[in-house]
């Protein structure tokens, strides 16, 4: 049998070979962690890490080591993500809206270590990232009820920049308080929850938002008042849930995009890359016809179209089109290029992955805490609309109430 003391020799010197790579490995983190700051593109891509795993596991030949493994490179990742989390910290991620409220949720679950900075309506989150003020803005885009958010639209047909990742967001009521009380909460919550509302005989009272009324339950601090909000509302209010998912419809989505001045041109054929287009027909029969056919002719399956009008021209109108598949492959080139014999203007707004608004999983003990105990998050950097939010962000939170 071998000695015991040159078996521990060699495994050292695995180790040190390891070391080298390790540093090596990160890196190259280092610089993906740089990329995502860029691009506007968060951390944790479970689809990504689940494909690296199975990859990784196949190299190994060894079938008794195949899963041990993949535990290893989970842990590999874990570090590599906590890593990225440190270095993108002063990332600025631009939202609308007042903390807590669905549109702050999305961006926490997208960006947990990133900087969240409030702005009082959609243009002006999206003018901070034109200007520089923040890496990217996170905003609301479609809402399985409501349709689409008319702002943000026009943004993609005016505006520079680009969307490099589009997440689904459910939109859950909970109730925050004790039971018997007056219900406060923006109309449209209220609605969405009349079933809960009329069976427990509750008052309601109207709030400008859901996240504003959580506060001002706080505030009141009396066991006779109750808010309609999201969970995050409660902890950031201090409050406690004591009814989840009061609301009538449980398949409430919003998706939100991310936009950022970087174009990340996502692409492949994995069967979950999306791209967003903006384009005008010209004014000639069956312009806009021929523009739908040549995107079904190229294979991409429209899952979302529909027009808005061009403010600077009467009764013109724009088109927003969303499909699967790669528009930067050399048959979506190819695509684009024949659509310009029947269209003026033509826009590629973004390639992204659709996926899920959800932290990475060592994330979401950093995101229970205290919000005064959050790196990177404080009174100044989260209400940067200052005292206008509440009153001018009350429209945007209008529509945000059905997303």
């Amino acid at each position: 049998m071998e000695d015991l003391k040159k078996i521990r020799e060699k495994i050292t010197e695995i180790d040190n070979q390891m070391a080298q790579l390790f540093e090596a490995r990160m890196r190259q983190v280092a610089k993906v962690a740089e990329y995502k700051r860029q691009n506007g593109l968060p951390i944790y891509d479970p689809k990504r890490e689940n494909e690296v795993i199975a990859k990784g596991e196949a190299r190994v030949a060894d079938p008794e080591l195949k899963s041990y493994y993949g535990q290893f490179l989970r842990d590999v990742m874990a570090v590599s993500r906590r890593y990225q989390a440190r270095l993108l910290e002063g990332l600025r991620v631009a939202y609308c809206g007042t903390e807590g409220a669905f549109a702050h949720i999305a961006a926490s679950r997208i960006f947990p270590m990133g900087q969240k900075i409030a702005y009082s309506g959609f243009p002006k989150a999206y003018e901070a990232v034109v200007q520089g003020a923040c890496d990217c803005a996170v905003l609301p885009v479609e809402n399985s009820f409501a349709g689409d958010v008319d702002q943000v639209n026009d943004l993609m047909f005016t505006g520079p920049l680009h969307i490099n990742g589009m997440y689904d967001l459910a939109v859950t009521h909970d109730l925050l308080t004790v039971p018997g009380a007056t219900i406060v909460s923006h109309p449209q919550a209220l609605s969405q929850c009349a079933n809960f509302i009329r069976e427990h005989e509750l008052e309601e009272v109207e709030y400008s938002n859901t996240a504003l009324a959580a506060a001002y339950v706080r505030e009141q601090n009396d066991r006779h008042i109750a808010a309609i909000g999201s969970a995050e509302s409660a902890k950031m209010a201090g409050l406690s849930v004591l009814a989840s998912g009061i609301n009538d419809d449980r398949s409430n989505t919003t998706r939100f995009a991310v936009f950022s001045a970087a174009d990340s041109r996502t692409s492949g054929n994995n069967g979950n890359t999306f791209f967003s287009l903006v384009f005008t027909a010209r004014n000639e029969a069956g312009a806009l016809a021929e523009a739908l056919s040549i995107i079904g002719r190229h294979g991409f399956n429209m899952r979302t179209l529909r027009s808005r009008p061009m403010k600077d021209l009467l009764w013109q109108y724009y088109f927003y089109v969303e499909a699967a598949g790669d528009i930067y492959s050399p048959n979506g080139q190819a695509c684009v290029e024949e659509m310009k014999s029947c269209c003026d203007k033509i826009k590629i707004v973004g390639a992204y992955n659709a996926l899920s608004a959800q932290a990475a999983p060592e994330a979401e003990a950093l995101d229970a805490r205290p919000v005064s105990e959050k790196g990177g998050m404080n009174g100044k950097a989260e209400t940067a609309a200052t005292a206008e939010t509440a009153e001018t962000v009350e429209k945007a939170e209008a529509q945000e109430a059905r997303l």
